[in-house]
């Protein structure tokens, strides 16, 4: 008994260093420096370049700024910028509106539109890399005074449709609040989809990393296309789908056209009385946070429903754990019974090395 003991204890020993030599090895620990190394960058630049703006325009925003000959003026307003906007400026919240309401209809556009085409690059066709070449080249092309030239051409609307028809057609049945956007999305269509080449990067990205042995046992059990689509496809593209809605919202809400930054542009050169650095500063926080809140929707609607072979897995881990405490709570309750019976032969108390059921 003694030596089954010692046994016991030595595996144990064993097993525990086995653990923490796999948990943390020394090719982990240094994968992990190196790791760490290549962030040291990017935490200084965020320091530099993200920490200190971010909390200079909060101070910026607080106070009324004048530009005088000797200098910059701060007047402390506490939080009458953000109310003045709130109460007093009508044109921030019909742009804020009308911002909202495009990006929730844009968004899902571009990113179905990328999803697409990704998975037509995807395929086996000729010239893959030349089509993959066209379809990115605007992102590196059409930006800042090209594209706000390329839009005031009309390049931006598809011409063979007639959008005046279009348009009081969307007028007529759907309410003000919701023609505006939609209309506008179907003038600037082609310029919608031009931001449509850094998600398609990434849906690519994500397809060549899904195992194709995965497509060949659908097929064998007899899965069609769509049913491949649905149950691997869309499933494995789960994060890289959030990754593109947080990644297209961010993008339009920084682009040059969008009418809000302009807004905050021309109000932080005004010099009307109440205008200038402060209330842009403002202007432009109360506008991160709703930036923030869409995000956080998009966020929510994408995470909340979870996949039913991860409900599977984690149900199973979860009766391996319960049936592992269940076994060693048996193993401790075997070990005192042997350890009350070694004790009570030692006294004598059990002369036959037999005993009943019920001494265990």
């Amino acid at each position: 008994m003694e030596e089954t003991k010692k046994l016991t204890k030595a595996e144990k020993k064993a097993l525990k260093e086995r653990l923490k030599h796999t948990k943390s090895g020394k090719l982990e620990k240094r994968d992990a420096r190196v790791g760490y190394i290549f962030m040291i960058p990017w935490f200084i630049g965020a320091a530099a370049f993200l920490a200190y703006p971010l909390i200079n325009s909060l101070w910026y925003a607080l106070n009324q700024i004048r530009i005088t000959p000797m200098g910059r003026t701060f007047t402390f307003y506490g939080f009458k910028n953000f109310t003045d906007i709130l109460l007093q400026d009508p044109d921030f919240i019909v742009e804020l509106v009308d911002y909202l309401t495009s990006t929730i209809l844009s968004v899902p556009i571009i990113v179905v539109f990328a999803l697409i085409i990704a998975m037509m690059l995807n395929m086996k066709i000729k010239g893959k890399g030349f089509f993959r070449v066209v379809f990115f080249l605007p992102v590196i092309i059409v930006s800042g005074p090209i594209l706000g030239q390329l839009n005031a051409e009309g390049a931006g609307s598809i011409s063979a449709i007639d959008m005046t028809a279009l348009t009081n057609t969307i007028s007529n049945v759907l309410p003000k609040m919701l023609a505006e956007p939609i209309s506008d999305l179907f003038n600037n269509m082609i310029m919608t989809l031009w931001y449509s080449g850094v998600q398609i990067l990434i849906f690519l990205s994500g397809l060549q990393k899904i195992d194709k042995s995965m497509y060949e046992a659908a097929k064998i059990d007899g899965g069609s296309g769509w049913e491949c689509f649905w149950k691997i496809t869309l499933p494995n593209l789960k994060s890289m789908i959030l990754l593109n809605v947080v990644y297209t919202v961010v993008f339009t809400s920084n682009n040059d056209q969008n009418p809000i930054i302009g807004l905050i542009e021309s109000s932080m050169f005004d010099g009307a009385p109440g205008r200038g650095y402060g209330y842009a500063s403002a202007m432009a926080w109360l506008y991160t946070i709703v930036v923030i809140l869409l995000v956080g929707l998009f966020a929510l609607l994408l995470m909340t429903r979870k996949d039913a072979y991860e409900k599977q897995v984690k149900r199973a881990k979860r009766a391996v754990k319960k049936e592992a405490r269940n076994r060693k709570k048996i193993e401790r309750r075997n070990r005192r019974s042997a350890k009350r019976i070694e004790r009570q032969r030692a006294q004598g108390k059990i002369t036959s090395r037999t005993t009943s059921r019920e001494d265990y």
